[in-house]
């Protein structure tokens, strides 16, 4: 069922289209707001296609819930509507992580500003991992800087999960590390200044790293092999 606008929502404007989900922006009791539709997928059974999209939405907002509870800063979450396969979050001012790194990569990294929201990222993923929660998609595109307070967001928990294994902390980190080196490598050593951070705010630390070591090992042995 594709979602509608309605008086309370108001217009929905396209912002962006991925494999699972939509996302608009939109207001919500006179706020900005965004609106992530989860849609449903053809080649399932209608009856297991609603199930499972109604899990997944579930899922999503108790791990948003969960985060907050845990110190980490991430959307208000407005509304979940079970029917739409939606959930309206607070809309918010500010610039994303990938962008904010791009343009040092363009022109300087201000080292001030870089440290700050380094140890802000480690920070947040130290939070959630020592309360047993698995972001699943740490990228840059992911993470917003909230304009006036600088204070790190993070968005989009659609493949969040509950795990307290140092091997899914570490596989978390290592999903960052690649995303960093790919897109952000004229940034310097941007994962070694968030280690540090992340050290200082998980209590579980040590066997993560340990794990994240033997994940990268791994890792280098596939792209020799291919």
């Amino acid at each position: 069922m594709a979602i509608m606008a309605d008086e309370k929502s108001g217009s929905l404007i396209l912002v962006k289209q991925g494999a699972e989900a939509r996302v608009f922006e939109s207001t919500f009791v006179g706020k900005r707001s965004i609106v992530k539709e989860r849609f449903s997928k053809k080649y399932r059974h209608p009856s297991l296609d609603a199930k499972i999209t109604l899990r997944r939405l579930n899922a999503e907002a108790r791990c948003v819930t969960k985060a907050r509870r845990l110190g980490v800063c991430t959307p208000v979450l407005f509304a979940v509507d079970p029917v739409l396969h939606t959930l309206t979050f607070e809309h918010v001012e500010g610039p994303s992580v990938k962008d904010i790194f791009l343009d040092f990569g363009s022109n300087g990294v201000i080292e001030e500003r870089m440290d700050d929201i380094a140890a802000q990222i480690g920070d947040a993923i130290g939070k959630l991992h020592d309360g047993g929660l698995i972001h699943g998609d740490l990228t840059t595109s992911n993470m917003l800087i909230r304009n006036n307070t600088n204070q790190l967001v993070l968005i989009d928990f659609g493949l969040s999960f509950t795990s307290t294994l140092p091997e899914d902390k570490a596989v978390d980190l290592y999903v960052l590390e690649r995303a960093l080196l790919s897109m952000h490598s004229s940034c310097g050593n941007v994962m070694d200044r968030l280690l540090a951070a992340y050290r200082k705010s998980s209590k579980q630390w040590s066997s993560t790293l340990n794990k994240l070591a033997q994940v990268r090992q791994r890792g280098r042995k596939r792209t020799m092999v291919g």
